[in-house]
């Protein structure tokens, strides 16, 4: 397995990580605890060490999976695990944030009891909160390093500015925000400040939520309480405009030989060495495809091609939901 520094200071964690989220929910067409579990194992086979969680899914059903599958074998992985958004169970669909310090506290303490750990590797904040300044909740954050409950910090969907104030009071490893093909807005300035403070960047949904794959051909490939459903990118109009988009990617891909999902990945790859990709699967075929990306090496012209094809913002439609983007990028 190819390895990638996670920051200046950091260690080093396989190349491609897991994303956990789909083994429990959002994308729920096809789950199976028993495939979740057989996925993880093989990651761990073929060498992969950085997994990705939250308690925010399920919520917590996802910390709880990963610490049943990990018991006995902690040491062989690098565990990221967030705080900080908050949902409404009156609103399944509603989101709002939380960085006060004690909720902070709180938080790490639901989540080493569920991960089943004394100790989480990457602590992320999920979602800026904007009523606490981002210096006191990367301050509790501090804390708890200090303390022995965590050992890195990390950041998610911050801007630039946020990032710089967030390291100036300690050291961050990773930031964590969407970025694939049709995703690319940090290349403004949160990528280059990631190079600039030596933080490792961490793309969440590198195959643009599956889309990427050119395995999803409509709406209707989509079960009824998949979170993609409301999302503006997989609606109507912007949903034939997207499709066009990847219908490119695919044929650069079959030009190649390479499955999309793997160019897709490959590029991402591409972007730099402080990238490390956390595409998210539930099943091992798909797993030991991505994979595989590792050894997609693209040219100057392949990659000339490919940005041709999908230029920066050329994708329709926001990322998220309306409510949901006032979170992003804060």
């Amino acid at each position: 397995m190819k390895q990638r520094q996670l920051g200046k200071n950091g260690p080093m964690v396989s190349a491609l990580g897991l994303g956990c989220m789909g083994m429990s929910e959002f994308y729920t067409q096809g789950m199976d605890e028993k495939e979740s579990l057989a996925t993880l194992d093989r990651a761990i086979e073929l060498g992969v060490t950085l997994f990705d969680t939250a308690d925010v899914y399920g919520p917590h059903t996802n910390e709880e999976l990963l610490g049943r599958a990990l018991q006995g074998r902690r040491n062989q992985v690098f565990l990221a695990t967030k705080f900080g958004i908050v949902r409404d169970s009156a609103n399944p669909l509603a989101r709002g944030s939380n960085g006060h310090p004690d909720y902070i506290r709180k938080s790490v303490e639901g989540s080493l009891k569920r991960l089943n750990t004394d100790v989480i590797d990457l602590y992320y904040q999920h979602r800026a909160d904007p009523s606490v300044p981002v210096e006191d909740s990367v301050g509790a954050m501090a804390d708890l390093v200090r303390e022995g409950k965590i050992r890195y910090l990390g950041l998610s969907e911050v801007s630039a500015a946020t990032l710089e104030r967030a390291h100036k009071v300690h050291p961050i490893s990773a930031l964590q925000t969407e970025y694939s093909l049709w995703s690319r807005e940090v290349e403004e300035s949160v990528l280059p400040a990631c190079a600039r403070l030596g933080i490792a960047f961490v793309p969440y949904s590198p195959l643009g939520r599956g889309f990427l794959t050119g395995a999803i051909r409509t709406p209707d490939d989509f079960a009824d309480n998949d979170f993609r459903k409301g999302n503006p990118r997989f609606q109507g109009e912007n949903f034939a405009k997207n499709l066009h988009l990847v219908d490119k990617i695919v044929e650069i891909a079959r030009e190649k030989g390479v499955k999309p999902s793997q160019l897709a990945l490959a590029w991402v790859l591409a972007q730099g060495e402080n990238v490390v990709p956390i595409p998210g699967t539930k099943r091992r075929t798909y797993l030991e495809e991505n994979i595989a990306a590792l050894d997609v090496i693209l040219n100057e012209a392949e990659l000339a091609a490919i940005d041709a094809a999908f230029p920066q913002n050329a994708a329709v439609g926001e990322r998220y939901a309306h409510d949901v983007m006032q979170l992003i990028n804060s």
